[in-house]
């Protein structure tokens, strides 16, 4: 048996946690990636539909609900898809979208509908043969200027 980590118990605690990568092939996977992306941040121009390849791609800057107080670059992508509508999101390319949820509404099995709520009213739907989608870290942390707040909350600086 190791002590090794008694030994470095100290430095473990300052270890930055490691970059989240989660996969979905179903609702409930799904769901938690949904809750890690809460209060994300994105643009227009950060939403890629490639219909040839079949993919759709969203680079996102996610608050990072299970460390606290900071953000990180992330990159989510759904494969097998489709088709993808937009209903009131801003055209824009540079305005700002917060994501709150995403859902996923099954169609003739295994496929279905991908629905990405964003604050405001708006959402994106994706809609794929079959649930597969990806979610990564792509960078370092850095501080939040604020934490996300919500219905009924107070803002809490982070």
């Amino acid at each position: 048996m190791s002590t090794e980590a008694h030994e470095q118990g100290s430095e473990a605690a300052v270890t930055p946690p490691e970059p989240l990568r989660l996969l979905a092939e179903d609702a409930d996977d799904l769901h938690i990636i949904s809750a890690a992306l809460q209060d994300a941040i994105m643009r227009p121009v950060d939403i890629v539909w490639e219909p040839a390849a079949r993919r759709v791609t969203l680079k996102l800057s996610r608050f990072c609900w299970e460390c606290g107080g900071t953000r990180v670059m992330a990159a989510m992508q759904f494969g097998d898809v489709t088709a993808v509508k937009s209903r009131r999101l801003p055209r824009l390319p540079e305005s700002a979208l917060e994501l709150l949820a995403m859902e996923f509404a099954p169609d003739e099995a295994p496929g279905g509908r991908v629905i990405l709520m964003f604050a405001g009213g708006g959402d994106l739907r994706i809609d794929v043969e079959c649930l597969d989608a990806v979610l990564t870290d792509l960078s370092e942390r850095w501080p939040a200027r604020l934490a996300p707040t919500h219905a009924g909350e107070e803002a809490d600086p982070a």
